[in-house]
């Protein structure tokens, strides 16, 4: 324990000085700038900037690219709060609740909760990275897929949160979720499913122009239907960020997010926006107040950003110290590491402890400045809610269309983009909720590699799914998150009788 403290205190002196700072600055601005623009994910904003650091040594290229990650996590919020256009997938979840803030007048209310909550749940990863990375790096990498499968599903009883009452609406909306996933080549095997010959569907239906459709596109389009000329804007906007006090109020939220964000991030492939989806599922059901989630509550913003910027922390856990990407862009980080002659590993905190606690030091440092230039940015960003309809509607439709071409530079995402915003409207229509289908696209492929890995793993066996005390015990909490609403209900019925 005091070889910790020791070359932590090492690697805050080694980030103290102007161009490290300057880098890790540099880092968080154009991360933010990456993640508020639709389309581009935290991996594509730390892949774009890679090339800039070759001739860099390694340690500032390291935390330069680490600031990358950690804004562009953040900035995804911006966009889902104000325009309801989720920056990255992530944000998704975000926009459930910081976009009806904004539109109520709550704008900088939603501004600051998705700020402080980014940066306490991203500090508290980053504590849990630098005090458990090698206990929960070996835990992770014990998971069979039939534990990853048994995850999966245990995400997708989420859909009884999302919802609400209309629970028939949300169970058909995340299996068309996870239909949308056999569109392509099957992972396991690489057979064509359901392409009719069209070369475009080979690798299946892109994320982001699903998201953008479904949840830009699709306001837009319901808007317009719904447009009054007397109505130019939102009701009238309140630009001043809450006190930290009431943060405070919020605390718990916070600490349980971040957490449970941290721990889902460990695992390889899981990611931050699988952990923004059961973290809001789980304080939904630790409210006081569960109705109000999805219409302005204050605490599903907090889940969402807390757990997705907890999830850093974690991913990084099994790339540090096992070598083992957690998240696409710490796949991305890897690449940067092996490009200056590091290998990601156990060794690495061995022959190279100083590059590793300086990095350490740098997410500190970086979670700090991210909310410096938040709190300094937010009364420009909340100003986009005060912008006429008139002018608001064509600008989201021009940057939807452009994020969506511009991840692949692809006209046919542009089609799937158009097409899934009528269908977003559609759904937004005759309320069926559009977060459900996020949800099953996101877990789809994931849960069918997996449950296809089982019976190689086991050599022929299917037994992973019954005699292993993790899957068993994740499949039992999957069972009680569905039943618990049931029964609550029933309780519910049988009092007011």
């Amino acid at each position: 324990m005091d070889n910790i403290f020791t070359y932590l205190a090492s690697g805050f002196a080694n980030l103290l000085n102007l161009t490290s700072l300057l880098l890790v600055l540099l880092g968080v601005c154009v991360g933010i700038l990456g993640g508020a623009i639709p389309g581009i994910s935290p991996s594509m904003a730390v892949a774009l900037l890679l090339p800039m650091t070759y001739k860099m040594e390694p340690t500032q290229a390291i935390i330069m690219l680490m600031g990358i990650y950690i804004g562009a996590n953040y900035g995804g919020s911006i966009t889902a709060v104000s325009i309801n256009t989720p920056g990255t997938p992530s944000a998704a979840v975000t926009a459930f609740d910081g976009y009806p803030l904004a539109k109520s007048g709550r704008a900088g209310e939603a501004m600051g909760i998705s700020l402080w909550a980014s940066t306490f749940g991203g500090i508290l990863g980053t504590f849990v990275l630098i005090f458990f990375s090698i206990p929960l790096a070996s835990v992770a990498i014990k998971f069979w897929p039939s534990e990853y499968f048994a995850l999966c599903l245990m995400g997708l009883t989420t859909v009884a949160t999302l919802g609400g009452k209309h629970w028939q609406k949300a169970l058909a909306m995340v299996l068309f979720g996870l239909l949308l996933n056999t569109i392509g080549n099957d992972p396991m095997f690489g057979i064509t499913r359901f392409t009719w010959g069209n070369v475009a569907l080979y690798d299946g239906i892109p994320m982001v122009p699903i998201l953008i459709g479904l949840f830009a596109l699709g306001e837009v389009f319901y808007n317009l239907e719904h447009y009054d000329p007397a109505e130019t804007k939102f009701k009238k906007i309140d630009y001043k960020l809450p006190k930290m006090s009431y943060y405070w109020k919020l605390k718990w939220s916070i600490l349980r997010s971040g957490l449970l964000g941290c721990v889902i991030g460990v695992f390889p492939g899981a990611g931050g926006t699988i952990a923004s989806f059961i973290a809001y599922d789980i304080e939904k059901r630790f409210s006081k107040t569960p109705e109000e989630f999805g219409h302005g509550a204050p605490a599903g913003v907090v889940a969402a950003e807390a757990s997705n910027s907890g999830s850093v922390g974690g991913a990084m856990v099994p790339l540090l110290a096992l070598g083992i990407p957690g998240s696409s862009t710490a796949a991305v980080l890897i690449g940067a590491l092996m490009i200056h002659n590091l290998t990601p590993g156990p060794e690495l905190f061995t022959k190279n402890p100083t590059l590793v606690y300086t990095l350490f030091a740098s997410m500190f440092v970086a979670h700090v400045i991210m909310a410096a230039v938040g709190v300094l940015g937010s009364k420009l960003w909340v100003r986009v809610t005060a912008i006429p309809k008139t002018i608001l509607y064509p600008l989201i439709f021009s940057f939807s269309i452009l994020g969506s071409y511009a991840v692949e530079k692809n006209i046919v995402h542009v089609v799937f983009c158009l097409i899934f915003g009528l269908l977003g409207w559609m759904m937004k229509k005759y309320k069926y909720p559009a977060a459900p289908v996020v949800l099953g696209v996101v877990l789809g492929k994931l849960m069918e590699t997996n449950f296809s890995q089982i019976p190689v793993v086991g050599k022929g066996s299917w037994a992973g799914l019954y005699n292993r005390p993790l899957t068993i015990i994740l499949f039992l909490i999957s069972i009680a998150a569905i039943a618990w609403p049931m029964i609550q209900d029933h309780l519910n019925k049988k009092k007011a009788k």
